[in-house]
Parts: C-alpha cells; structure tokens; sequence
C-alpha cells in the first residue's frame, strides 16, 4: 500500500485505500493523485521498459547506496501508475540503490502517463543527464525521432540543444559498433569519434581508432591524422637531368626539322622524342623529311 507524504493531509491518504482504481486521467480521484508525492513500496514498482540508460556505474552506485543508507532518498523518483502498482518513469538509480540499502519504501512523485509519453518521459530524463555518455544520448535521440515521430526541430526544443549538437550525437550511429563501444566505455571521446566518422570506409575508421587507442593520440592528433588519409600528400616526379650531349642533340634536332624537339630519358637509358607540329601542312613537311 502506498503512503502518502504527511504534508498532503488525511484526504488523500482516503483516497488511495483503493489505488488501483486510479490509472487513468478520467478515473475519480486521479486530479489529486497526479503530482503527489507518495510513499510507494519497493515491490509495487516495475522498472521503466522503455530504459534507454544500458550502462550504471558500479562504482557511482556504490557511493548512492552509502548516501541513501545514511541519509536516506533526497530526490523522489518520478511513477506512472499502473493497474498493478507503479511503473517506475525517471530515478531508476535510487530505485537501484534503495533495494540494495533494503528499504521498503520510496518517495515517488505520481504521474499518468500513456506508453509514448512514459518513453518521452524517460528519454528526455536521461539526456539531461551529465553521467550518460555519448551513444546513449545518441540512441535517446534517435529513438525519440523514431518512436515518438519528433521532427529535429521539435526534438532541438524538447530537449534544449541546438540542432547542431543533436546532429553531432546523431552522425555518431555511423560508425562500426567497436568504435562505439570504445565511446561508451571510455576508450575514446566523442571528439575523437567525430573525427573518425569523417572517414567512409569502416576498415579505415578501425585501423585509425586501433591507432587513437595504441598511441593514446589525442582529439586535434586523431583529426590531423584523418586529414593525411584523406589528403594524402602526392609525390612530385622527379625529373630526371638530361646529360649534355643529349641537350645538344635536342638543339640540333630542333634546328633541323625547324620544329621544337624534346628528348626525354629515364636514369637507365630508356626515353622517347617528341616533335612538335602545329597543323596537318606541318606534319606533312616533317614526314616528307624523313622520307
């Protein structure tokens, strides 16, 4: 059974002697369960299902299983209710940690919520978190264009980013699962994924995040080396010295067929001669030379 918080008075607490009856906006008594905070049973509570937090910090639950142990839960989680109790909508680590302090209870603040709305919910919650890391808000984003048919504008107002960090979390979906798992775990940061997206070809983008890890390059270190892959510096020719006596054959060809004459060699003696004609009655008179 839920108990309410002393501060909402005895009228309440009549109330909800039969709670289940209240699950939906239209139900009798639902204007005063919506936004009360109550005292609900562990046991009641359901966890969220539409979660979009996959990863919890061991240690960071640790240090608020210590706090709540000694302090008890400062922050209500946020519930919808439930036929069959609550379903929990945001605070799923002090729900966590307050079974592991082994409280019954916890001080939740009541919502109606359809399925959508607990997704919305939930995903929004999460994104302003400052523990999620990168592919998480990433996945929020896209589920909540997905799922809940947001366009990037009203994405950009529901969660107070511009459209331009939203997009940079988005282009992060790109790259190969390894290297968004190096991002979720820590291995590299999001700038260094930024920079690796910029490369299409996956093989490439790994072999350049297996360098990012092996030689612990920083951010500005993995753009400059994106820029060698997709820039790469073109090898002037080397041209090759043409001995003099070859120059002096050229002059006297040249001043022979009355036409500019060019003797290319290679450094093993290999070459060609190239004659210049600047109209069929040139390359006539040229022939008829060298009948």
């Amino acid at each position: 059974m839920a108990k309410t918080n002393n501060r909402l008075g005895r009228g309440l607490s009549a109330l909800l002697k039969d709670e289940p009856s209240v699950v939906s906006a239209s139900d009798k008594g639902a204007e005063k369960l919506v936004g009360s905070i109550l005292e609900v049973e562990l046991k009641k509570i359901k966890t969220n299902p539409y979660q979009p937090r996959t990863n919890f910090d061991k240690n960071a639950l640790e240090d608020l299983v210590k706090s709540i142990g000694v302090l008890g839960v400062i922050q209500p989680i946020t519930v919808r209710k439930i036929e069959e109790g609550y379903e929990l909508i945001s605070g799923e680590r002090r729900f966590r940690a307050s079974q592991i302090v082994g409280l019954e209870s916890i001080p939740a603040y009541v919502r109606l919520a359809n399925d959508q709305e607990m997704l919305e919910m939930a995903l929004v919650e999460n994104i302003q978190r400052q523990d999620l890391d990168a592919i998480e808000i990433a996945l929020s984003y896209q589920r909540l264009l997905d799922e809940i048919n947001l366009t990037h504008e009203q994405l950009s107002h529901r969660v107070g980013k511009d459209r331009t960090s939203i997009s940079n979390y988005l282009r992060l979906l790109k790259l190969d699962p390894i290297i968004q798992t190096g991002i979720r775990d820590g291995m590299i940061s999001m700038g260094h994924g930024r920079a690796i997206i910029a490369i299409d070809d996956v093989d490439l983008q790994l072999e350049i995040y297996e360098k990012v890890i092996s030689e612990n390059l920083s951010v500005r270190d993995t753009e400059k080396l994106i820029k060698t892959f997709k820039n790469p510096v073109k090898a002037k020719p080397v041209k090759s010295s043409l001995p003099n006596e070859f120059k002096k054959v050229q002059k006297d060809f040249s001043e022979k067929f009355g036409s500019n004459v060019e003797i290319k060699r290679s450094q093993n003696g290999k070459g060609k001669i190239i004659i210049d004609f600047k109209s069929d009655a040139e390359f006539e008179r040229l022939r008829n030379l060298f009948e």
